[in-house]
């Protein structure tokens, strides 16, 4: 862990250097607007120095609220230039958990899309009782614009070394299990990214067009962002794509590489614009979130072919494993339930609720160690405490690993269902995994109910491929059959579709407001 006063590499200079080298290179592309190395190399210095002239200080901390666009990329290495720790705040949540967030963070500035927030800043400071210094990227907000004519009387000059606080970042969890934590992502962090990105490149792994639909305020997309710029590829910024849109940037920028959610991958390969898209120029199609249904993964592979790429990876540990170009492979037809091996630095094991390890085979929690592991949870060093034993990440995910070292998830630990028939554990994911596999159903989420006679009872959400028919009775005997009669749910509710959280993952939080009684019957 750096601390002030240590004189390490500056993960800022470095890119700088790098960005140097890249000269007139596209680094950025939205909409009409191209931004070349050569205009970072000249940006960053420049927001930097207006970031000082506003009074923000080595050692503070720079909230924002942004969109997907440019600027907020040239605001995170200018504060973290300043040795700034930045705060971000994720567009998509509700006002009073940014509220909430940015009063816990111990936020000394906020700096705000107007394009985008116009309204919403002054909800977060009313909501929050907030005090801090506003600033603003673009006019028409409620603090000066850095965008605006320039106000610092003199350059901001780059220094070789981190002499001072080093930076860093918070994150907030996506908060589908409770209350949203505050991830703390310190120097090394971003170091390990420039390793890792100096690896693709010396590995002859080409530079990429990679189209960026999830913004700095989400430690995946920030770390996916970070390294196109470390490798000198280039990003094609998207927010809100539609199919049909993503398909028509794709085709349009000749991007080679994205990343969609579980549920984005879905709409794509159901919506009829696929079969004529040109794809031609795909190399990673990305797949990260949440699990991928075995049943649809083989869709993508068969259809898409070799360019499909599990990740996995949390808040607290952005990228975990990996499982490059996803085939149907009839000596490993198990793999299509995996989510890979581990990726660079990454370590994996499975754990008993002791911490000690368990063979292949056998099913726990999975901890991780690796360069790119958060440092803690911020201001709860109980917590921290609890989810960090020597230098090992417990995630609350449950899985076991192949006798090769592939690693399976199966569930959530606060998602594991305990029923009392049979006083059984029931994996969500694994329930899920079957349900989809009946030809009819398109998608499926499995959660746990309050029941008197049971404790719990497995309840189970199904959306069936339009003009398909099937039965609650079809569904309970297929999850017996495969499973265990302990496992099939209780109860099965046909839906038209699933909610999600603003990160595109299935929203079993609000699945499970729904229930306020014991589930009765089957629908």
């Amino acid at each position: 862990m750096d601390e002030p006063g240590d004189v390490v590499a500056h993960y800022v200079v470095s890119a700088l250097n790098r960005f140097a080298e890249y000269g007139e290179r596209e680094a950025v592309v939205t909409g009409q607007h191209r931004l070349t190395y050569a205009d970072l190399c000249r940006d960053v210095p420049a927001l930097a120095a207006e970031l000082r002239a506003h009074g923000v200080a080595p050692g503070s901390s720079v909230a924002v609220l942004s969109g997907n666009r440019p600027e907020a990329m040239v605001l995170q290495l200018a504060a973290h230039l300043l040795g700034c720790r930045t705060v971000w705040l994720a567009s998509y949540t509700p006002v009073r958990e940014q509220a909430d967030f940015l009063a816990r963070s111990g936020a000394d500035v906020l700096v705000y899309d107007t394009a985008r927030h116009e309204m919403l800043a002054g909800e977060v400071l009313a909501d929050g009782g907030w005090r801090g210094a506003v600033l603003c990227l673009g006019p028409g907000g409620r603090g000066p614009d850095l965008l605006g004519p320039p106000v610092a009387e003199r350059p901001f000059a780059v220094p070789q070394d981190v002499a001072g606080p080093p930076p860093a970042s918070l994150f907030a969890t996506s908060g589908t299990t409770g209350r949203a934590k505050l991830v703390h992502h310190e120097h090394r962090f971003f170091l390990a990214l420039l390793a890792i990105g100096q690896a693709w490149l010396a590995s002859g792994a080409p530079t990429l067009k990679h189209l960026a639909q999830t913004g700095f305020g989400h430690v995946s997309g920030q770390m996916t962002n970070l390294l196109m710029l470390f490798t000198g590829s280039t990003l094609v910024l998207g927010e809100g794509l539609d199919v049909p849109g993503l398909l028509e940037l794709t085709a349009k920028e000749r991007v080679s590489s994205t990343l969609l959610t579980p549920v984005q991958l879905y709409e794509a390969l159901d919506h009829p614009a696929l079969d004529s898209a040109d794809l031609s120029s795909l190399l990673l199609l990305n797949i990260g979130g949440g699990p991928v249904f075995p049943g649809r993964l083989r869709e993508a592979a068969e259809r898409l072919g070799p360019v499909v790429r599990l990740v996995y990876g949390l808040s607290e540990a952005a990228f975990v494993t990996e499982y490059r170009g996803v085939t149907v492979d009839p000596a490993h037809p198990e793999r299509l339930a995996s989510c890979g091996v581990p990726f660079a630095d990454s370590r994996v094991e499975i754990r008993d609720e002791r911490g000690a390890p368990l063979p292949a085979g056998e099913t726990g929690e999975v901890w991780v160690a690796g360069s790119l592991v958060m440092s803690g949870y911020w201001d709860e060093p109980e917590l921290t405490g609890r989810t960090l034993v020597d230098g090992w990440l417990r995630t609350g995910d449950l899985g076991f690993l192949s006798d090769d070292g592939w690693l399976y998830l199966v569930d959530r630990l606060k998602d594991m269902i305990v029923t009392g028939r049979g006083a059984a554990n029931v994996f969500s994911r694994t329930v899920e995994d079957v349900l989809t596999s009946h030809p009819a159903v398109r998608s499926a989420a499995v959660i746990g109910v309050p029941d008197p006679a049971q404790g719990e009872a497995v309840y189970a959400y199904v959306v069936p491929v339009p003009g398909a028919e099937v039965t609650a009775e079809e569904l309970q005997a297929l999850v017996t059959e495969q499973l265990r009669a302990y496992a099939a749910p209780s109860v099965v509710e046909f839906t038209a579709e699933l909610p999600v959280t603003g990160m595109g993952k299935v929203d079993k939080k609000a699945l499970r407001a729904r229930h306020t009684a014991p589930a009765e019957g089957i629908v």
